[in-house]
């Protein structure tokens, strides 16, 4: 076990937004260190997003990626030889991390030809509501709704 909690490594904001978060999310989307090629995918989906919808590409963003938070999760609990699934609430540091992650995940796994593309078509999907990571975080509402009987066996 560790000795002390290790120290909070703070992101610098990104040049055109001025926005720690959308830092946080290009470090998820870069490849090998290729963080200037991550900025231009994530500026051109928004350039993108701007043409389709005819808002700030960065708000439609926003409002994807809120709509991808999950606000509650489900972790293993062992108890009595037997396991649980235990409902638990997601930090809000967590909650931000899985929601860009599946955003990420979700776009890379989709069908059109560039990440471009993928990226700017699964935010769009997730500000409306719907879309592969949307459905992850339906999923993982459903599961913690379903093992509510548990939720005695917190941590």
């Amino acid at each position: 076990m560790r000795k002390a909690k290790p120290k909070k490594r703070y992101v610098l904001p990104d040049p055109k937004f001025k926005d720690t978060l959308v830092t946080k999310f290009v470090n998820y989307l870069m490849y090998e260190g290729k963080k200037s090629l991550a900025y231009n995918i994530f500026y051109n989906a928004c350039d993108l997003l701007e043409k389709k919808t005819g808002e700030s590409g960065l708000e439609v963003w926003r409002r994807g990626l809120n709509n991808v938070m999950p606000a509650v999760e489900v972790k293993s609990r062992r108890v009595g030889g037997a396991n649980f699934q235990v409902p638990t609430e997601v930090r809000a540091e967590r909650k931000m991390s899985l929601g860009i992650k599946w955003l990420i995940t979700y776009a890379r796994r989709r069908g059109e030809k560039t990440m471009v593309d993928k990226l700017a078509a699964e935010i769009l999907a997730a500000s409306k509501g719907e879309g592969a990571a949307v459905k992850k975080k339906d999923d993982t509402h459903r599961m913690a709704e379903a093992n509510k009987a548990f939720s005695h066996f917190k941590f």
